[in-house]
């Protein structure tokens, strides 16, 4: 199925990636849904959509890239799935107008709508607010901003990482006593 034969899915999918963003920036669900991709191929009745070539999808501060993104749909028509796959995919959003962007990059990218996790497989990599972890695969729950870290058991790796990388920034100290005069 081609793209011009399927506007109303395509309407449909934007609407149902309203709710993707739920806990990023108070707006980023009310913003529209942008998809470019060099082909889509979408399959209505099964509630599934690829995109290929250079894919960059955003919304509000969300944005995932890669060379393909399936993008899969519950039986009620809301977003479930975001796969991302590249080299490498990458992930981006804003948690809060005073935080910074969280960026997420690996070979394969599965962020799960509505649990609020994201999966990085394969050279995966976690940047938040100074902080990276890196390793085989990265599940990052973006609500409570916690990086679980480990191997990529039963998947493909193409760069075998058998220890995790962290780094983690120390605290900047805001509130110095003042002293008496």
């Amino acid at each position: 199925m081609r793209l011009v034969k399927t506007l109303p899915f395509l309407l449909g999918l934007g609407a149902a990636l309203g709710s993707v963003n739920a806990l990023a920036l108070p707006n980023d669900r009310d913003q529209p849904i942008h998809i470019q991709s060099d082909d889509a191929q979408l399959d209505d009745k099964q509630g599934v959509a690829v995109y290929t070539g250079g894919v960059i999808i955003t919304q509000g501060s969300m944005k995932i890239t890669g060379n393909k993104v399936t993008v899969t749909r519950t039986p009620s028509g809301d977003v479930d799935v975001f796969t991302a796959v590249g080299n490498l995919a990458y992930y981006e959003q804003k948690p809060a107008v005073d935080k910074p962007i969280v960026q997420a990059y690996g070979v394969t990218i599965q962020y799960f709508a509505s649990q609020n996790r994201i999966v990085l497989i394969d050279k995966a990599k976690v940047i938040n607010d100074g902080n990276t972890s890196e390793g085989e695969k990265i599940v990052y729950d973006t609500v409570r901003q916690v990086v679980n870290a480990g191997r990529a058991t039963g998947s493909k790796v193409t760069a075998p990482r058998p220890r995790i990388d962290m780094v983690i920034q120390p605290k900047k100290k805001t509130d110095q006593p003042q002293k008496a005069q």
